[in-house]
C-alpha cells in the first residue's frame, strides 16, 4: 500500500490548525457532523431531480457510534459519498473545498445550505485522534475506498468493503493524559451535550445508541436496555414562522438556552436579506445579571453558520451599550471555519452588527412609546449603560442613544425623556437646566435650585455619577444646550434685577476682593449672587469642569494622587441679612470678616456635598464665634 505525502503547505496548515485555529478541541465533532450534513445535502438535492436516488428526506441520517473497548468514535452518514479521486482531492489536500465547489456550481446552490468546507474542518479530528480512517462509497459506484492517516506524516488510500453509499469516519482516540481526557468523547452524555451545543439544528437526524440501566424493586441493577435515539432537534426556533410561535415558545427557548429563570422583557425575531442575510433571535432580559456592571461580565451573541454554532459568544455583534442583549445570529454568509481574529475583520459581521444595532434601538423605542412602565423598569436595570455609551464614545453614538435616556425631573414623580422635556419648555427658554446630586431630595434642597423653580423652569435631576459627563459630551438636544444650575452664567435675572445687582456688586467690589484674598486659591472670585433667594451662600463654577464633576473625579482611586479642581466662585446673597453683616465687618473688623468668609466657604462646600479642607479649623472658627 503506497504511503502518500501531504504537500508542504498542507503540513504547515495542519500543524497550525491543530495548534492555533481551534482553542476548544471539542469542536471536532461539530466539524465532522457538518461535513456529514453536507454529504447528505448533496444527495438529497440530487434526489429532487434524479429519481434513481430512490430516497426521501426521511431516509437520510447521521449516526454516531462510540466504542469504549476499542476507543474509537465513528461518525457515519448515508450521503453522496466520495470516489477515490474525491478522497484524494478533498482529504489529501488541506483546505480543498468540495462543498464550496458544489455550492458554486450547483444550480440549486441557493437552497442547499452547505455549511462546511470538507478540508480544513475535517482535520480538526487530529486534535483528538491519533489515527483517522475514512471509508467512503460514492452514490452510483460499485467501489468503496479507505483513506487512513496518522497526521502530518501522510496518508494511504486503498479499496475496502462497504455495502452502502455514504461515508464513515473512524477516530482512534489519543490516550488520556493528565491534562486531557480524550476518553470523555466516548461518553454518551458528552456526545449528546456537544451535539446539543453545536449541532442541534442540523436539519437531518443525528442518531446514537443510548443505554438505559434497569433496576429491580430493591434498587439493584438488572439488564441494560439499548435504544437508538435522535439527539438533535433539527428545526431551529428562529427558522420557524413567527405566526407559528407564541410568547411561551420564546420564553421556554430563552430559559433553556440562556439559563435565566425570569422571562425576558422582550424578544426580537427577525430575518434580514440584502447585503447581509441572516436570522436573529434576540432577548432583552427583565432582570440585571448579578455581574452585569462588573469587569467579569461577558457580552456577545451566539453565532451560527446555517444552524451550526461557530462561536458561543461573539462580542463583535453587540456594542457595549447594548451588551445586556442575549440571543443568537444565524447566517449562511459566514464560513464555518473562521477564527475569532478573522471574525473581527469580517465585513459581513460588521454589517450584521450595524443592522442589529438599529433593530435593538427600534425595539427599545417601541417599548418606550407603547409600554412606558415596562421600559422604565428595563431602564432602571440597564439605562446606565446608555449614558456610558455616550460618554465613552465622545458623543459618536449620541444619535442612537439620546432618545433612549430617562431622567428624574422637577416636573413630577415620573421620569422624563429629553424630547418630553423640550416639548414642555417655556416660550423663549434657551437651555435645558439640570442639577446634580446624590438623590432627588438632596438636589431639591440645593440653594441654587430655588430660583430656577421659582422662575418656572423645569430641572433635570442627575443622580448618577456619569450623568453630567454624558451630557457634556452630548452638548445639546435638538439645538437646546444644557446648563447646570451651578454654572456661573445662569442668567435668570430680569433687566431690572441685573441693573440692581450690577450697582450692588460695584459698591461691594473692595469687600469681595478682601474676601477673595482671605480664601486664597480656593476660589477664583467672591461675588454677588444672582441665583439665590433665601440661602445666604452657594458655590458656582466657571469653565468646563463643574463642581459635581470635580467631586466624581476626585473620588476615583486612580486620581488619589492627582486631585482636580473646578474653577469655583463663592456667591453671596445680597438680599440676605448675612450680606449686611459682612459689609459691617468690612468697615469694623476685617479679621472677623476673614473668619466669616472661611466659614461661609466651608458651608457652601458642605451644601454641595464636597469635603471641607480643614474640619479642625472649621470647628475652631465656630467655637470662636459662639464665645
Amino acid at each position: 500500500m503506497e504511503q502518500k505525502q501531504f504537500k508542504a503547505e498542507s503540513k504547515r496548515l495542519l500543524e497550525m490548525m491543530i495548534n492555533s485555529i481551534y482553542t476548544h478541541k471539542e469542536i471536532f465533532l461539530r466539524e465532522l457532523i457538518s461535513n456529514a450534513s453536507d454529504a447528505i445535502d448533496k444527495l438529497y438535492f440530487k434526489s429532487l431531480t434524479d429519481t434513481s436516488v430512490g430516497m426521501s428526506r426521511d431516509d437520510f441520517e447521521i449516526f454516531i457510534d462510540a466504542d469504549k473497548d476499542a476507543k474509537t468514535l465513528t461518525i457515519r452518514d448515508n450521503g453522496i459519498g466520495m470516489t477515490k479521486e474525491e478522497l484524494e482531492n478533498n482529504l489529501g489536500t488541506i483546505a480543498q473545498s468540495g462543498s464550496l465547489a458544489f455550492k458554486t456550481n450547483n444550480e440549486l446552490g441557493e437552497d442547499s445550505q452547505i455549511i462546511g468546507q470538507f478540508g480544513v474542518g475535517f482535520y480538526s479530528a487530529f486534535m483528538v485522534a491519533k489515527e483517522v480512517t475514512v471509508r467512503s462509497k460514492a452514490f452510483g459506484s460499485d467501489e468503496a475506498f479507505e483513506w487512513k492517516s496518522e497526521g502530518v506524516d501522510g496518508y494511504t488510500i486503498d479499496s475496502c468493503d462497504k455495502p452502502d453509499h455514504g461515508t464513515e469516519i473512524i477516530l482512534a482516540l489519543k490516550d488520556d493524559t493528565d491534562d486531557e481526557k480524550y476518553s470523555k468523547y466516548l461518553d454518551q452524555y458528552q456526545i449528546q451535550s456537544l451535539v446539543k451545543k453545536y449541532s442541534d439544528y442540523i436539519r437531518f437526524p443525528i442518531k446514537t445508541e443510548v443505554e438505559h440501566q434497569h433496576y429491580d424493586d430493591e434498587g439493584n441493577p438488572t439488564e441494560m436496555h439499548k435504544e437508538i435515539k435522535t439527539i438533535n432537534s433539527m428545526v431551529p426556533l428562529w427558522k420557524k414562522n413567527k405566526s407559528e410561535l407564541k410568547d411561551d415558545d420564546y420564553n421556554s427557548f430563552y430559559a433553556d438556552k440562556f439559563g435565566d429563570y425570569f422571562p425576558p422583557a422582550a424578544h426580537i425575531h427577525t430575518h434580514n436579506e440584502g447585503v447581509a442575510t441572516y436570522d436573529a433571535l434576540l432577548f432583552i432580559p427583565s432582570k440585571t445579571p448579578f455581574d452585569y456592571y462588573s469587569k467579569d461580565f461577558e457580552k456577545g451573541l451566539q453565532l451560527y453558520s446555517s444552524g451550526v454554532m461557530i462561536m458561543e459568544r461573539c462580542e463583535d455583534l453587540l456594542p457595549d451599550y447594548f451588551s445586556f442583549v442575549k440571543g443568537l445570529v444565524d447566517s449562511e454568509d459566514l464560513s464555518l471555519n473562521i477564527s475569532r481574529e478573522m471574525l473581527q475583520q469580517d465585513k459581513q459581521v460588521k454589517i450584521i452588527a450595524k443592522t442589529l444595532e438599529k433593530t435593538i434601538k427600534n425595539e427599545l423605542s417601541k417599548m418606550l412609546k407603547n409600554e412606558r412602565e415596562k421600559y422604565e423598569e428595563f431602564y432602571s436595570n440597564f439605562g446606565l449603560q446608555f449614558k456610558f455609551g455616550i460618554y465613552q464614545s465622545y458623543g459618536a453614538n449620541r444619535d442612537i442613544l439620546k432618545d433612549l435616556l430617562l431622567f428624574n425631573s422637577s416636573f413630577g414623580d415620573k421620569k422624563t425623556t429629553l424630547e418630553e422635556y423640550v416639548s414642555r419648555m417655556k416660550e423663549g427658554q434657551e437651555y435645558i437646566y439640570y442639577a446634580c446630586g446624590d438623590s432627588v431630595k438632596r438636589i431639591e434642597s440645593l440653594p441654587a435650585a430655588e430660583l430656577v423653580k421659582d422662575k418656572g423652569y423645569e430641572m433635570l435631576y442627575f443622580t448618577d455619577e456619569v450623568d453630567e459627563f454624558a451630557i457634556k459630551v452630548l452638548i445639546d438636544y435638538n439645538g437646546k444646550k444644557f446648563k447646570s444650575i451651578t454654572d456661573s452664567d445662569l442668567d435668570l435675572e430680569t433687566p431690572e434685577e441685573k441693573e440692581e445687582s450690577k450697582k450692588q456688586s460695584e459698591d461691594s467690589k473692595d469687600m469681595f476682593g478682601f474676601m477673595k484674598d482671605a480664601l486664597g486659591d480656593k476660589v477664583k472670585e467672591v461675588r454677588l449672587s444672582s441665583r439665590l433667594k433665601s440661602a445666604p451662600v452657594c458655590l458656582s463654577s466657571n469653565g468646563p469642569l463643574s463642581l459635581d464633576m470635580e467631586k466624581v473625579l476626585n473620588s476615583m482611586p486612580q486620581n488619589a494622587d492627582k486631585q482636580v479642581k473646578a474653577e469655583k466662585a463663592l456667591e453671596i446673597n445680597g438680599s440676605h441679612p448675612i450680606f449686611s453683616k459682612l459689609k459691617s465687618l468690612y468697615d469694623s473688623d476685617k479679621d472677623m470678616l476673614a473668619k466669616y468668609t472661611k466659614l461661609l466657604y466651608n458651608q457652601a462646600l458642605l451644601i454641595e456635598g464636597i469635603s471641607i479642607d480643614d474640619p479642625v479649623e472649621l470647628s475652631n472658627m465656630i467655637c470662636d464665634l459662639m464665645i
